[in-house]
């Protein structure tokens, strides 16, 4: 089994910044991509950036030019900084982490949440 942990939400200031983590730990012999969703309330879960093994990235329009995804390979972990926050952007942000465990078994984990609220 793949277990997935996403730290780092909380509570910031319009315009304030937060760096979310996501570690990946397990039966892991290799990981293809780590993204980010997140879903607000009454609202569907919606990607927001991904990153694959590669370091390629993409993003959701709304966050282009203020979050940016990177990851390091050596500890399964990816991490989302995101600047310049929006009332908006207030969801439960969700990770989830698509690879392959030994001997060559895909799999596709998702994380628990972490809260990020944005409010004055």
């Amino acid at each position: 089994q793949v277990q997935v942990e996403e730290s780092g939400g909380g509570l910031v200031q319009p315009g304030g910044s937060l760096r979310l983590s996501c570690a990946a730990s397990g039966s892991i012999f290799s990981i293809s991509a780590m993204a980010w969703y997140r879903q607000a309330p009454g609202k569907q879960r919606d990607p927001v950036a991904t990153i694959t093994s590669g370091g390629n990235t993409g993003y959701a329009d709304s966050v282009k030019g203020r979050f940016t995804i990177s990851r390091d390979n050596a500890k399964n972990t990816a991490y989302l900084q995101m600047n310049a926050l929006k009332p908006e952007d207030t969801a439960v942000y969700y990770c989830n982490v698509a690879g392959f465990s030994p001997p060559g078994r895909p799999f596709g984990a998702w994380g628990q949440g972490t809260q990020v609220t944005v409010s004055s």
